[in-house]
């Protein structure tokens, strides 16, 4: 008996090296959600970024239309990456309006002169508070909004052409 307690402090360190190691090999999901999913947009009003396009506020959210809002920068990369996922979804019909951090107008004509432009409105938030309001912790993020204001779905991250049908889809069966 007393043979098989020596090897318990090898099999116990062995159990915590091979947990050690699946933690390293599976991270975990550091993504940051927004809470308010299932609740109506906080109140804001951001002037337009851009001439020629209007700027966007919570009450455009409330006219009985879903639509998307993606909250951009001109200087982000992955913002660029995602702009043909935008330009197909307004070609299926989505609403998209946007929310440009801390940018300058000079900045996003010219990224929208590059890139396509799918935003019926652009607000310009100098200060993120609105992209803070809303739950999200970085550039490109992308919310379904329902018809009556409510934030439906939440997409982290720039949308790949993998991920326009099911955009689309929940952008038909939001309220």
């Amino acid at each position: 008996m007393k043979r098989w307690l020596i090897w318990v402090p090898f099999a116990v360190a062995l159990g915590l090296l091979a947990l050690v190691g699946w933690g390293l090999y599976k991270p975990a999901d550091r993504t940051v959600r927004s809470a308010l999913v299932g609740q109506r947009l906080p109140q804001f009003a951001l002037p337009p970024i851009v001439p020629g396009k209007p700027g966007l506020a919570t009450a455009a959210f409330a006219k009985g239309k879903p639509r998307l809002l993606n909250v951009f920068a001109s200087w982000c990369i992955p913002c660029i990456a995602e702009a043909p996922q935008l330009l197909k979804l307004k070609q299926a019909g989505v609403e998209i309006d946007a929310v440009a951090i801390r940018d300058t107008p000079a900045a996003i004509a010219d990224f929208l002169a590059r890139n396509g432009d799918p935003y019926a409105a652009i607000g310009d938030d100098k200060t993120s508070s609105v992209q803070l309001a809303l739950g999200s912790s970085g550039v490109p993020e992308t919310f379904v909004i329902g018809g009556d204001g409510r934030i439906v779905l939440q997409h982290v991250g720039d949308i790949r052409a993998e991920e326009v049908p099911g955009l689309i889809a929940a952008v038909r069966n939001a309220r």
